[in-house]
Order: structure tokens, then C-alpha cells, then sequence
């Protein structure tokens, strides 16, 4: 793959606005910490960052259909990238300006999402795009794992608000480095109006019922299992095993495996693709399960490392199957679905978790969420087009 020199631009250019989009979050809590930045500020930053990604997507998903994709990238880079300097700038002056601008940073990273996602599908055959899907995935572990370690060695050297203005220079990368793709969109005099192409995204959506299936399941995981796991693991960790150590070995086994998944899937096509992912995705189950019992913390850190390992044995041939089975002049649209849903519902359960917690006790919430991550993907199994991933299932008994 990568003596591709439009596949180790596009690889080069979607792990920049990965590595942009992971570090700063990062960074800013190296600010908390340099008291630069208070909690609740942090939050507030956020909240807008998230704001931005979820007005842009469903917008990018219909401008990257009606224009050239690689220029919406270039776009999207350019306002994320640009508007990174002024989050270090109101940083410790004004909250108001730091959130506006990463407001905007969001924008662009949203925005991008659903341009990537279609450009691959241009710029890379198809015998190749699982391939090339599972190498860009395993490009974002790689980052998530060893880039907590050299963020605060640069820490060392370099100053929060550089660190953040590192950001926008990523993004500077992801706007220009990219290739161009063959997409041809369809002639200014024939588009409907925004609304009404977003409705065709909507309606080629309902055309691949595996689609929104799999979308359902995976909106579930995350919304229940993802956002569970991510508020009581520290817990369990402090509160059960007296030591941050759980916490730590927990998320690094959950890259670990995410890692090995993107590996196995890069070289394996089960026979029945579609069924394959869903068990993946219906192992992240094991996480909060694991959560619910004293057992030994090593059960704990095999348990994420299984959810890690099923959710790139998800994510590849869900990304690769969206490639090839949607219409290719409303990929962009569909693919906005997915992130807005899927990314978008994090926070959202993030939210609803901590108080469900609150009021009925981790151990039923957590019973719950296992029982959701479980039976969501077993019920979008139950779709006939679910089993490959087809509009069409081959007819066979099983």
C-alpha cells in the first residue's frame, strides 16, 4: 500500500487530523494542570469543540457530494488549523475567546470526516480499501498509544500554548498533503437545494438496511458500553483496586488490542464479513462486565483488550463496505450519518451515564449497558443484508 504515493498522501494526511484531534484535549489538560486553564473552563472548551464537529458534519457530508472532496479537506485543514493559534492565545485571558475558536476547530475536524471518508473510496481501488482502511485506523492507535508519552516529554522543552499551536500546524498537513480524487459532482443546474440533498443522503441510507443496522448497533456501544467504561473505570480503579495502575493497563490494553484488530483485519476477510464485525462489535460488552465483579485486575485489562481488539474487527469492514455499497456521489452524505451518530452520541451518554450512576448505583447500570452492547449488534445480525454487508444477501440456508 503505502508505495502508493496518493495512498501515503491520504495515510499521511488522515493520521495529521487524527493526531490533531486526540492531542488537544491532551494538551489543554496539561493546561488545567499549569492552572492556565481551570476544569470547568476545560469543559466549556470542549463542549464547543464537540458543538462545532456535530453542526459540520451533516453540512460537510452534503458540500463534499456537491464539490470536489479533496477541497473540502483543504478547507476544512485550513479552518481548524488556522483557528488553533487562538485557542492559545484566549488561554488564561479569555474563555469565552479559547471555546469560540474551538468552536471552529471543531468545525473543521467535523467537516473533514465525511470528505476523508469519500476521497479513500476514490482514491483507492477496491480490491484494496480494506487494506488501505485498516492501515489508516492502525495509524490512530499507534498515535493514541505512544503519543500521551511524547506529548509531555515535549511538555518539557515546549510551552502549552506551543504544544496547542503544534495542533494547527497538523491540521496545516491535513489540509495541503492529501491527494486529489476522480469524483466529478454533479452539475450546479441539476442539485436540489441543501435540505433536499440531505434528504437523498437520508434516503440512500434506508437503501442498505445493513446500514442502518449496523449504524443502530454501534450508536448503542457507544451511547451505553463506551460512555459506562469511561466514567466508572477510574472509579473501579481507585475506589476497588486502590490504585491508578487499573486505569492505566485498562486503556493501554484497549489500544493494544485495537492495534492487534487492525492487523488481523488488514490480512483476513472472513467468509461472512458482516457477522464478523458484529461479533466484534458486540465484545465491547466484555468491558463493562468486567467492571460489575472484584475480580483480578488482570481480567479487567483482558477484557479491554478484547473490546479493542472487536471494534477495529468492526470499524475496517463497516468503513470498507460503506465504500463500496453506497452510490458514490452520496458517500459523503451517508458517511456523515455515521459520524454524526456514532461520534456524536459519546457525549451525550458521557452525560446520562454519570447521573443514571448517581441514581440507581454503577452495578445496574453497568448490568444494563453490557446487556445493550451484547444484544444490539445480535439484533442487527437478525437483517438478512447484515451477513455481508450487501444490499443484496445471497439467498442460502445457513
Amino acid at each position: 500500500m503505502f508505495r502508493s504515493l496518493s495512498f501515503l498522501r491520504l495515510w499521511t494526511g488522515n493520521t495529521a487530523s487524527g493526531l490533531a484531534t486526540w492531542a488537544l484535549p491532551f494538551i489543554l489538560g496539561l493546561a488545567v494542570l499549569e492552572r492556565s486553564l481551570s476544569a470547568v473552563d476545560l469543559g466549556i472548551v470542549l463542549a464547543a469543540r464537540t458543538a462545532g464537529f456535530l453542526v459540520a458534519v451533516p453540512v460537510a457530508g452534503v458540500l463534499a457530494d456537491r464539490h470536489s472532496r479533496r477541497q473540502v479537506v483543504l478547507w476544512a485543514g485550513l479552518v481548524a488549523g488556522l483557528a488553533t493559534p487562538l485557542i492559545a492565545t484566549g488561554m488564561g485571558r479569555s474563555v469565552l475567546v479559547t471555546a469560540a475558536a474551538a468552536a471552529v476547530v471543531g468545525i473543521g475536524q467535523g467537516a473533514c470526516r465525511p470528505a476523508f471518508q469519500a476521497l479513500t473510496a476514490e482514491v483507492i481501488a477496491e480490491d484494496r480499501r480494506q487494506q488501505a482502511n485498516a492501515a489508516m485506523t492502525l495509524a490512530v492507535r499507534v498515535t493514541t498509544l505512544v503519543a500521551p508519552g511524547l506529548t509531555a516529554l515535549l511538555s518539557q522543552v515546549a510551552s502549552t500554548p506551543v504544544l496547542v499551536i503544534g495542533t494547527g500546524v497538523l491540521w496545516l498537513g491535513a489540509a495541503l498533503i492529501p491527494p486529489r480524487g476522480t469524483f466529478t459532482p454533479a452539475p450546479a443546474a441539476g442539485r436540489a437545494r441543501f435540505f433536499g440533498e440531505f434528504a437523498d443522503g437520508l434516503r440512500e441510507a434506508r437503501r442498505h438496511p445493513w446500514f442502518l443496522a449496523g449504524l443502530g448497533a454501534l450508536t448503542a456501544v457507544v451511547a451505553t458500553g463506551y460512555s459506562a467504561t469511561g466514567v466508572v473505570l477510574p472509579l473501579v480503579s481507585r475506589d476497588r483496586y486502590d490504585t491508578e495502575a487499573v486505569l492505566a493497563a485498562g486503556l493501554t490494553a484497549y489500544t493494544v488490542g485495537a492495534l492487534a484488530g487492525a492487523v488481523v483485519i488488514a490480512r483476513r476477510r472472513p467468509k461472512r464479513q458482516g457477522w464478523a464485525a458484529l461479533i466484534g462489535l458486540g465484545c465491547y460488552g466484555f468491558a463493562p462486565l468486567s467492571l460489575l465483579f472484584p475480580v483480578h485486575p488482570a481480567f479487567v485489562v483482558a477484557a479491554y483488550a478484547v473490546a479493542g481488539l472487536g471494534i477495529e474487527l468492526f470499524n475496517v469492514p463497516w468503513f470498507t463496505a460503506t465504500q463500496r455499497e453506497v452510490e458514490p456521489g452520496k458517500l459523503a452524505r451517508v458517511s456523515s450519518l455515521d459520524f454524526l451518530f456514532s461520534y456524536g452520541l459519546a457525549p451525550a451518554g458521557l452525560a446520562l451515564i454519570a447521573p443514571a450512576i448517581d441514581r440507581f448505583g454503577a452495578t445496574p447500570v453497568l448490568a444494563a449497558c453490557a446487556v445493550v452492547c451484547f444484544a444490539a449488534p445480535a439484533a442487527a445480525a437478525l437483517v438478512p443484508s447484515s451477513r455481508d454487508f450487501r444490499a443484496t444477501a445471497p439467498i442460502k440456508s445457513v
